[in-house]
């Protein structure tokens, strides 16, 4: 069975879905386990960034464990529905953290893991990954987001090819699809992950937060109401947090800024 572990190391929390007998299946402990390193990476204003991960070369994720798959079949109401909640509770919460979440897709990712990826922010994948949505293979539809993530991630045609036929891709291939940043050999993808980790650290934590927050808001407002959003994201940061000033200053003195020590779910 999978269990999620996690460590934290010079602004970067690392979790993982270790299960490899299980090819880091999911299950509701999985899910609850996603979920308090999550809480956890909320709370820790030190961070720039979290990177989630499978453990072993093998896969990223498969999706749901086909033991728990077979149990959510037999009583739906009481077993599938709220596993299903749970996990886009989980995905929103990713898509919502103040700081770039990065999926390191080390091997094979469908269904369920698909669907992890998706909700990222950046996306690193190895070469020799395989990622596939798969759920027609079952005969149902995608119960976790990806029939509204992947359109506006791929674009409508791509979306469909993946979500309809039996599309596999490759890491190469997810760069070229817009779902991955890049790709590396596995062999070289810490280090391609590094230089993403790299360009983040050091950041203003507020304004890593409120950037993010404007950018997926495009999916939800329209054009006015973003650039009004924008605006009102602006102001408060100005009147409530130090961070741009310091920012400035550290520019004119040319020295590193010393960002304090800010929760950014009070900008919310």
């Amino acid at each position: 069975m999978t269990r999620v572990r996690h460590t934290t190391d010079d602004q970067v929390m690392t979790v993982v879905l270790d299960g490899p007998d299980s090819m880091n299946s999911l299950t509701p402990a999985v899910i609850a386990g996603l979920d308090d390193a999550l809480e956890q990476a909320e709370q820790d204003h030190s961070l720039r960034a979290v990177v989630v991960t499978g453990a072993g070369e093998r896969a990223f994720s498969v999706g749901m464990d086909i033991d728990f798959l077979e149990s959510c079949f037999a009583d739906p109401q009481r077993t599938f529905l709220p596993f299903l909640r749970s996990y886009h509770a989980v995905l929103r919460r990713i898509e919502q953290l103040g700081v770039p979440v990065i999926a390191r897709v080390n091997g094979l990712a469908r269904a369920g893991g698909f669907e992890l990826i998706l909700a990222c922010d950046f996306v690193i994948a190895a070469d020799e990954a395989r990622v596939g949505d798969i759920h027609l293979e079952f005969g149902m539809p995608p119960g976790a987001g990806s029939s509204q993530r992947a359109p506006r991630k791929l674009g409508d045609q791509r979306a469909k090819a993946l979500m309809l036929t039996p599309t596999w891709l490759r890491g190469p291939e997810l760069v070229q699809w817009g779902v991955a940043l890049a790709s590396a050999p596995l062999a070289e993808l810490d280090d391609e992950v590094g230089k993403l980790l790299a360009m983040l650290r050091g950041r203003s934590r507020p304004g890593l937060a409120i950037t993010k927050r404007l950018l997926n808001s495009v999916h939800t407002m329209t054009l006015e109401e973003g650039l009004r959003y924008e605006r009102e994201m602006f102001s408060r940061l100005h009147e409530e947090v130090d961070e741009v000033a310091e920012g400035y200053r550290a520019f004119v003195e040319k020295r590193r800024p010393v960002w304090g020590d800010v929760d950014v779910r009070t900008l919310a």
